[in-house]
């Protein structure tokens, strides 16, 4: 195995000196700064560190967790350190998920492009590899304990555990014997693939193949259109899409010829995106966006700047870079004065540590459209004296450039608000404003605005400019307290940049329809738009059909956690913050809904949400929506990962929960029974039923768990989609980690069917 992969591996004078190690400092802070001997491994997959060269050492990072390596002028920890460290000798290994970057500095800039390039390069060869080549490689490395590039049936019997396996010693050894072809008693190369294909067999696939199939051996053209239409529910196009399928996954030249499918053809459409839950249609961007901005779901951020929690956590530039990253448009910016003129972001009155507010712009400026073309609203809360305000004016011209949005799009008042199409690599400047856009635009020169201001300061004036508060509800006798206190003037330059995001505090439904315009929005705390939901659902509906709404975590989470979108989403509240930094429930509900698109952060709402009219209830729904039954036959699970990687002799013990989130009515969820000592390819064979009255608005997550009878259950993988999405018939569904990566090659194979109406029969 080593040796099969080692030929393939892009080997270079880079490569080799990695592999010889180097000696470099690992710094975490400005006063931890560590030397550390790192070295990539024989096998090209791994690095090791040790405390000195020669010394004890231990896995560091394998090149399949590494999303990409940054130089060190774009690390704001090294930039930092920029007298004590030259910055062309330091640089950053960003990972997968939530994981922290690691930053390290080498005694050379020679050194340091060593690692860069090499590293770069490896982690392009990983990225192109074979999903299953690159499997076999990481089994076989966890296996192969001695490192020596072949695998005794000591160290198989050690892998089997290692990959959630309770087989028979006898059967094991069977195994091993027919893969050994070279009679050595080890396993290498080509011998492995073998041991680890007749591991990894389907029997319930070849069940189902078997049904179709005439002869058991092959799959005809018409057997394998008859599959698609009876099972999987393609419809008409299903005689050409099994065309497509055969050329795509059969294996055998010949099979492709004459257009037959074998088992291993049909395994492999099974477990690719063709056979997976999601839709591939829905992947990339599919709906309309050409309608008013106000009319989507927009991916949105709360105190993007932090990477912990709200009282003592860190505040980073990285939060930005990775919440635009994973395809957030909406972020927040808690603007504070700072030392020298210039302003800081950090989290007001707590012991949050402080970033420069210029360096989150030329953050947002660099990455605000690397996942996504669609614009970027930044979301300030400016807690600025005057002065402030205006260098946070000039950095947002002069950083962001063209990007930033300072006019309507022509130049004339709007009649809606512009669409994400017509947006596109736009920033918007969401925050308080001094006059309405009408008199912007009716007023052209600067001259009268400031004169206009300095009559209204004359006049005694005060002008409001925190946008939200962040605090938990207030007493009368508090809020009198706060009112007394001065609030800082806002500066017309920095007014200027507000066009179609203009922050105004909600009073109540009449009155935003009243007073207010399209382009002004308000932002309520959960509590308060839960409670809103509950007293004026169709109202909320209504209101959010024209404007736009901003929701955001109570106060009280002081740990970063979050709350349940589901809720804010049924009533049509478009920009639903989120703590991203936080994993679990509530973010696998949003990355969810957002998978969907292109991930481009922006998701149409449905047609009773997009209406002024509507007659559209959150808590009481009614017709004429269409109700569905969906059954869900939950069949196997495949290589499912171990809770706990350091008990060698531990197996999980898997169940599948399925869970349904949407209106109160339709949220509910069911479970199988838990099948003994098997997380390796467990069978249950069990059928959920689940009723659902507004499947446009139902998100499904499916959850593998590891049953405690002592304990709470252990989590094992999830994934989440939306019901809109999700393909009928046979699926795979490809597990991810509480972080949101890919657990490759865990999945649980499912077979799921849509019936009009409430009622359901298991059979």
């Amino acid at each position: 195995m080593a040796s099969s992969l080692q030929g393939r591996l892009p080997i270079n004078e880079n490569v080799l000196l990695m592999q010889k190690g180097t000696l470099m400092r690992k710094v975490r802070s400005k006063s931890w700064k560590k030397l550390r001997y790192f070295r990539l491994q024989e096998d090209g997959m791994t690095v090791w560190h040790a405390r000195q060269a020669g010394g004890r050492d231990k896995p560091s990072f394998s090149i399949s967790d590494v999303e990409t390596v940054r130089g060190g002028h774009e690390s704001e920890l090294l930039r930092s350190l920029a007298e004590e460290f030259p910055l062309e000798q330091g640089f950053t290994i960003v990972f997968h998920g939530r994981r922290s970057n690691l930053d390290l500095v080498a005694n050379s800039v020679e050194e340091a492009q060593i690692w860069m390039q090499g590293l770069q390069l490896l982690v392009d060869f990983v990225t192109n590899m074979d999903q299953q080549e690159r499997l076999d490689h990481d089994w076989f490395q966890c296996g192969d304990k001695n490192q020596d590039g072949r695998m005794s049936f000591r160290e198989v019997q050690r892998l089997l555990h290692m990959m959630n396996v309770d087989m028979e010693q006898e059967y094991a050894f069977q195994l091993f014997q027919a893969a050994d072809m070279s009679q050595s008693d080890t396993l290498e190369g080509e011998e492995f693939i073998e041991f680890y294909k007749a591991l990894t067999k389907r029997d319930e696939v070849q069940e189902l193949f078997e049904n179709f199939s005439a002869d058991g051996q092959k799959l005809t053209l018409l057997e394998f259109v008859d599959f698609l239409q009876e099972e999987q529910k393609e419809g008409d196009h299903a005689s050409d899409l099994a065309l497509e399928l055969i050329d795509r996954y059969e294996p055998s030249e010949s099979g492709k010829l004459r257009h037959v499918l074998s088992l291993d053809g049909f395994l492999s459409y099974l477990s690719s995106k063709d056979g997976d839950i999601f839709n591939p249609s829905c992947l990339p961007v599919y709906q309309d966006m050409t309608q008013p901005l106000n009319h989507y779901y927009i991916n949105s951020s709360h105190n993007t700047y932090l990477v912990g929690d709200q009282l003592c956590g860190q505040s980073s530039v990285e939060g930005y870079i990775r919440a635009l990253k994973r395809g957030c448009r909406c972020v927040e910016v808690d603007i504070w004065d700072g030392p020298s003129g210039e302003p800081i972001v950090y989290h007001g009155h707590t012991l949050t540590s402080r970033i420069l507010f210029k360096e989150v712009v030329a953050a947002v400026a660099q990455y605000a459209f690397q996942t996504s073309d669609y614009p970027v609203i930044l979301s300030l809360e400016i807690h600025c004296s005057r002065e402030q305000q205006e260098i946070i004016a000039q950095h947002l011209i002069e950083i962001l450039g063209e990007q930033l949005l300072s006019s309507t799009l022509d130049g004339l008042l709007p009649t809606q608000l512009p669409s994400p199409e017509e947006l596109r690599r736009k920033i918007l400047v969401k925050g308080k404003k001094l006059r309405t856009l009408e008199e912007d635009l009716e007023e052209e020169e600067e001259e009268e605005l400031e004169s206009e201001l300095e009559r209204e300061q004359e006049a005694g004036l005060a002008l409001e400019v925190q946008a939200e508060p962040e605090t938990p509800e207030l007493s009368p006798r508090s809020k009198d307290k706060k009112e007394k206190k001065s609030t800082p003037i806002m500066c017309p330059s920095l007014s200027a940049l507000v066009v179609y995001m203009k922050t105004v505090s909600f009073h109540s439904f009449p009155h935003s329809r009243e007073h207010y315009r399209f382009y002004e929005l308000s932002s309520f705390s959960e509590t308060k738009a839960r409670r809103l939901i509950k007293e004026a659902g169709n109202e909320f509906v209504q209101h959010n059909a024209w404007q736009l709404s901003r929701v955001y975590p109570s106060g009280l989470r002081t740990d970063s956690s979050n709350y349940n979108p589901q809720e804010l989403w049924n009533a049509g509240c478009q920009m639903v913050a989120m703590n991203v930094q936080t994993a679990g429930l509530e973010m696998d509900i949003c990355d969810g809904l957002f998978r969907q698109n292109g991930g481009c952060g922006y998701v149409l709402k449905p047609d009773f949400l997009r209406d002024t009219q509507s007659s559209f209830h959150p808590e009481r729904p009614i017709s004429p929506f269409k109700a569905r039954t969906l059954l869900v036959q939950v069949i196997s699970g495949q290589q499912l990962p171990k809770v706990d990687k350091t008990k060698e002799g531990c197996i999980v013990d898997p169940l599948v929960r399925v869970e349904v989130f949407g209106i109160r009515p339709d949220t509910t969820r069911q479970e199988t029974s838990y099948v003994e000592n098997n997380g390796f390819n467990p069978y249950w064979g069990q059928t959920l039923c689940f009723r659902v009255l507004v499947p446009e608005l139902a998100l499904l997550r499916f959850v593998v768990k590891d049953y405690n009878w002592r304990s709470r259950n252990d989590f094992v993988g999830q994934y989440t989609l939306p019901w809109t999405c999700m393909q009928q018939g046979y699926r795979h569904i490809h597990l991810l980690s509480k972080d949101g990566t890919r657990l490759h090659p865990a999945s649980i194979f499912v077979h799921l069917c849509i019936r009009e109406g409430l009622d359901g029969d298991e059979s």
